[in-house]
């Protein structure tokens, strides 16, 4: 414990002297400069997402620049991404279906033998969520500041998750029993994601990557806060990652773990760096953090198989593991070079866009919807899923998309009329 304190301090210290040392150059010297380590663009150049920097004669804003964004947002979409979101869905359907439900579960029925052998190793496609995720975050907080990332955040996730977390509610209310049970106190817990911390167990346990990703927005809005996130990219990924080597040697508790995301940082921490080279950044130092993240990655991804070989009383190939990782953070590099994929725009949106509510969906009102089903036989499984997946796309087409805008307008409202109120001079 002592180690990870006098680490804390140290990386503290570190990235304060790293900051103001920062700012000094660039009162003296100018932006040119504080932008010569490749972080951060001079003023009067901003580099669009792509794989060639885009230099303006005039300088921007961080208003101008996130509404150029918007604008753009259409056709600066990497579609690979939404494709290899899929995919990793996908990856844990096969697992919660072909594996976990009868191993951890105790259902028996949940099971398909025959793709057990590799379904197992479906639970890999959460943390290729979470690369996704870091390559997304730092696009999308590009230009913002930490109140905007924060509201498109909030308007993002948490009205799909309401909305699906209702409909398991009401599923495992109404067909759950003998196997699945839930209450209103359950439901009331849910609505604030962490439900654990209040005491109750999840509506379904895969939220539980939810909250992790949640923790990682919270930092990201706190670094764009202080003015750390981009411009100290290379000093966050270096602190985060020796602060997960310090937990890891010093076995703290799990509440610290998550804090700090300790158990899938390299993951993420791989996301945000393959956005800098997307976004035309091309240095050692960038290939370093890259090579240093996604070895941590899949050490992390080796170090869980010991806690679900326990859970599942089953046993995984770590090459197998280790193979996986390397070939998916790979892939999502490699998808970010793709400039087009020869698919109709409108499926790919569509495609990409029922990922979100698919994977809330797939697991506990899956489980529910198949042992309610006469027969229980394997081919009603992929009658299951299809019918949630065509659900997912419902979801995603006439509830997330207004939902969201309705999230955003309100709550940019409210921070409007707050802003006006303080604003006022006092009587």
């Amino acid at each position: 414990m002592l180690l990870l304190i006098a680490l804390l301090v140290i990386c503290a210290a570190t990235a304060s002297f790293m900051w103001r040392f920062r700012r000094r150059l660039e009162r003296r010297a100018g932006p040119w400069i504080a932008a010569a380590g490749g972080q951060t663009p001079p003023t009067g150049q901003v580099r669009r997402s792509g794989s060639h920097a885009q230099s303006t004669n005039a300088p921007r804003s961080q208003a101008a620049t996130a509404k150029t964004a918007a604008n753009n947002g259409a056709s600066s979409r990497v579609d690979a991404l939404d494709l290899l979101r899929l995919v990793a869905v996908l990856m844990v359907v096969f697992y919660h279906y072909g594996f976990w439900g009868p191993t951890a579960e105790g259902i028996s029925q949940v099971a398909l033998p025959g793709i057990a052998g590799f379904a197992q190793y479906g639970f890999l496609g959460v943390p290729v969520f979470f690369v996704i995720s870091g390559f997304v975050i730092a696009y999308t907080a590009e230009g913002r500041t930490a109140l905007e990332f924060a509201i498109a955040r909030i308007s993002r996730i948490y009205p799909t998750f309401v909305c699906c977390m209702t409909m398991t509610f009401l599923a495992v209310l109404a067909l759950g029993k003998p196997y699945f049970e839930v209450t209103s106190l359950q439901w009331f817990a849910n609505l604030f994601i962490a439900a654990p911390a209040l005491g109750q167990s999840y509506v379904d346990t895969s939220y539980w990557s939810l909250v992790i990703e949640v923790i990682f927005y919270a930092w990201m809005a706190l670094l764009i806060f202080f003015g750390l996130f981009p411009r100290c990219l290379d000093a966050i990924i270096l602190i985060w990652l020796a602060i997960t080597l310090a937990i890891a040697l010093t076995a703290d508790g799990s509440g610290i773990r998550k804090l700090f995301i300790t158990e899938d940082s390299g993951f993420f921490a791989s996301g945000l760096l393959i956005y800098e080279y997307y976004r035309g950044r091309r240095d050692l130092m960038l290939i370093g953090l890259l090579a240093l993240s996604t070895g941590t990655a899949t050490l992390q991804a080796v170090h869980k198989l010991e806690t679900l070989g326990i859970h599942t009383g089953s046993s995984f190939d770590p090459r197998i593991v280790v193979a996986i990782c390397l070939v998916s953070i790979g892939t999502i590099f490699l998808a970010t070079r793709i400039r087009r994929v020869p698919l109709p725009a409108r499926l790919i949106l569509a495609l990409g866009g029922l990922t979100y509510p698919f994977y809330l969906l797939h697991m506990q009102m899956g489980y529910v919807l198949y042992m309610a089903a006469p027969g229980n036989a394997e081919w009603e499984i992929p009658v299951v899923v299809t019918l949630i997946a065509i659900l997912s796309w419902a979801i995603w087409r006439f509830v997330e998309r207004p939902a969201q805008k309705w999230t955003r307008a309100v709550l940019t409202g409210g921070v409007s009329q707050l802003a006006k109120k303080r604003a006022l001079p006092q009587s």
